[in-house]
């Protein structure tokens, strides 16, 4: 798996080895094309991708947005926002261009 923040096979919220699942951190048809070629992915265990607090959880929204926000980080340290926004659409960051 190609990742812009993430080098090591383990959740990147637990550190957990197993039950790991491949997550594309922007989804959606188109987006989840994006996350694909640029390596917006990590893995995440179980617990952080579908149980209740992951991000495809009832209660996940804040951990779905921590990885959004680290993920734009991490591209705008080579590409500008305005690519960001042109690739996803919209800016989770907030700053001087609005979403």
């Amino acid at each position: 798996m190609k990742s812009i923040i993430q080098n090591k096979k383990q959740c990147f919220i637990c550190s957990r080895r197993y039950c790991l699942h491949d997550h594309h951190i922007y989804f959606g048809t188109a987006r989840r094309k994006i996350s694909e070629k640029n390596g917006f992915k990590v893995w995440l265990c179980y617990q952080h991708h579908e149980g209740t607090f992951g991000v495809h959880g009832s209660k996940g929204h804040e951990t779905d947005l921590y990885l959004k926000k680290v993920c734009q980080i991490e591209y705008e340290k080579k590409h500008s926002r305005e690519e960001f926004i042109k690739l996803i659409g919209r800016n989770y960051l907030g700053g001087d261009i609005d979403e």
